[in-house]
């Protein structure tokens, strides 16, 4: 028996909201992130790979190359992604391709976000409470932390590959293939009011998350701002100055990416589900803006994979040395530090802090 709730929805479902633009701008986006995130995901895990090799080696080179990796695997889908959108939002691939790429999306993004955390966590305990970073305890801690951000990230994407990827929907009389976008096709309420409840958990997820990073950086920031240098730091250089700015920029780069890639679709994603799930009144105008708000807050969280290479430029000393010393024309351009010295191989071994 059809419910009116029911045929209301489906009336309402017939009406398939989508922003067109995306067909033309999300193709030649994602090719150059591809291309230049490739690149420097690349670079960094050579970097990191050579740096591991010091006995000094700290936590939060751990969380530095598992970025990394979280990023190539954002970057190594997204060939098909571009494919679908130079399609008009029509997977060509199998519907094993489309599970993959959904559960890269998603594992890739949130393990992202799980690092940045947990070296926004290591920084935190680096300043306020001077543990030894270096020490044996650490880099198991690290290792054991990377772990579980993994396995919760890859148990939390099961379901993109143990469910049907591939949704179809009949527009201008033809079927479309869509990759995890079928949604506006679901006829029951009791699997919309699912997909609502799961959208919501991460969101919150996410938020409290962010918290975390915010209050980690707030409470960084006090202590190095009411830091001041003695006459006799002040006298043996400039290195407590430098230190203090050079960690400043990290809280910087680290908020920025949270602010700029991931804030914005989460913000939005919690209105735009109860848009394209039909579970309010909203006009199709209000709709419309919502998803089309909702496709630009999914480019801004590819720019992810671009921006991380900046946190490990600011986060030590270590990398921005070893950078300048084998990469003479980033030494030239400066980009990471003003202090432009080259770098032996036994400065390798010198103090991070």
């Amino acid at each position: 028996m059809t419910t009116p709730e029911n045929n209301s929805f489906e009336n309402q479902a017939d009406k398939l909201i989508d922003s067109e633009f995306r067909y033309t701008l999300f193709p030649i986006f994602y090719a150059v992130v591809f291309v230049l995130g490739l690149l420097a995901n690349c670079c960094a895990l050579y970097v990191l790979h050579y740096m591991r090799k010091d006995k000094a080696m700290k936590e939060i080179y751990i969380y530095m190359t598992n970025l990394t990796v979280a990023d190539l695997l954002f970057v190594s889908v997204l060939p098909f992604w571009i494919g679908y959108y130079a399609h008009n939002g029509d997977w060509k691939y199998s519907d094993a391709l489309c599970r993959i790429a959904g559960s890269f999306f998603f594992s890739s993004t949130y393990s992202s976000i799980l690092f940045l955390t947990a070296i926004s966590m290591t920084r935190y305990w680096a300043v306020t409470r001077s543990y030894p970073a270096s020490s044996s305890d650490c880099r198991r801690r690290g290792v054991i932390v990377s772990a579980v951000i993994w396995v919760v990230t890859l148990v939390a994407s099961v379901k993109y590959l143990t469910e049907p990827g591939i949704q179809i929907n009949k527009i201008k009389n033809e079927d479309i293939s869509r990759c995890f976008e079928g949604y506006q096709g679901v006829n029951n309420t009791s699997g919309l009011y699912a997909v609502g409840i799961t959208y919501f958990i991460v969101i919150g997820l996410f938020f409290l998350v962010f918290t975390i990073v915010i209050v980690c950086n707030i409470l960084i920031a006090r202590v190095l701002l009411s830091q001041t240098i003695s006459p006799d730091q002040a006298s043996t250089g400039k290195s407590a100055g430098n230190f203090k700015h050079k960690a400043l920029r990290l809280l910087c780069v680290i908020l920025g990416v949270f602010v700029i890639c991931f804030l914005p679709h989460h913000v939005v994603q919690g209105p735009w589900t109860l848009s394209l799930l039909y579970l309010n009144d909203w006009s199709m105008e209000t709709r419309q803006r919502l998803n089309d708000a909702h496709q630009i807050t999914l480019m801004l969280m590819g720019i992810n994979c671009l921006l991380d290479p900046l946190v490990y430029c600011f986060a030590t000393t270590k990398v921005r040395k070893f950078i300048q010393g084998h990469f003479p024309k980033v030494e030239k351009n400066k980009p990471c530090s003003r202090n432009t010295s080259e770098m032996s191989l036994k400065s390798r071994h010198q103090s991070e802090l």
